[in-house]
């Protein structure tokens, strides 16, 4: 045996005992993720919350290994204040759900979702809460969001549903997402309030730093989805964002 070659053997076998380690690592039983970011306008289901200017959002969440998770996520708004005798310069989402696999490719996400503005004062609340159910197979994902309140301060509108389809697709590190959803406002009385969203998402992520532009549109009723500028909240529009996840 060549005594000259043993030191070099052990550190073979050192380095292949650790890489081996490395490998076998446990996974965490949870996770925190955190980030902030601002948009050009803040967009939801295609109608700005905003008022068609900037806003400021940031948010967290928890993960278990078991598929159990929490959030929160919160976002400058300004159309509580286009409302007479309306205030609430914030949105806080909170939520919680479960993730899980039905079958090798296709998983699944259920969760409760509460939309709270602080400061609200109407009489019909705008605070609203969503039961969501969703399934991904392959770069699809189709969601169901169903409200068990009234929704956004609409009267006579509990039960009101949104139905959305997405896809995501990796283009050369760039991600590109489409996206078509349908809101349905419960209630006779509210059936103008009813219409279909559309966006195109191109982002890409820097380290950590995502950056985003998303084209953005909707078939809303003009008159109705208005600022008091009389601006349409739901015209098509581009959405730049900049957000930091760490």
């Amino acid at each position: 045996m060549n005594f000259k070659m043993l030191p070099v053997a052990a550190a073979g076998l050192l380095l292949a005992t650790a890489v081996s380690a490395q490998q076998k690592a446990p996974e965490p039983d949870y996770t925190f993720a955190f980030n902030v970011g601002a948009v050009t306008d803040y967009r939801y289901r295609g109608i700005s919350q905003s008022r068609l200017l900037p806003a400021a959002q940031g948010g967290v969440d928890f993960s278990h290994k078991s598929g159990f998770y929490l959030g929160a996520w919160a976002s400058t708004i300004r159309w509580l204040k286009d409302i007479p005798g309306g205030d609430g310069p914030l949105e806080l989402d909170l939520y919680g759900g479960y993730k899980g696999e039905i079958a090798k490719g296709v998983t699944y996400d259920v969760g409760l979702l509460r939309y709270q503005y602080p400061k609200e004062n109407f009489a019909v609340s705008v605070n609203t809460t969503e039961l969501y159910g969703a399934v991904t197979y392959g770069p699809v994902t189709g969601k169901y969001s169903h409200s068990l309140t009234n929704l956004f301060g609409f009267g006579a509108s509990k039960g009101s549903g949104y139905f959305d389809v997405s896809a995501t697709f990796d283009v050369g590190g760039v991600s590109v997402v489409p996206h078509i959803g349908y809101q349905k406002v419960a209630g006779a009385a509210n059936s103008p309030l009813s219409y279909t969203d559309y966006s195109v998402t191109v982002s890409k992520d820097f380290s950590g730093v995502v950056v985003s532009a998303a084209l953005v549109g909707t078939d809303a009723n003009k008159t109705l989805y208005v600022t008091p500028a009389g601006k349409f909240t739901g015209k098509a529009g581009l959405v730049l964002g900049v957000k930091y996840n760490f």
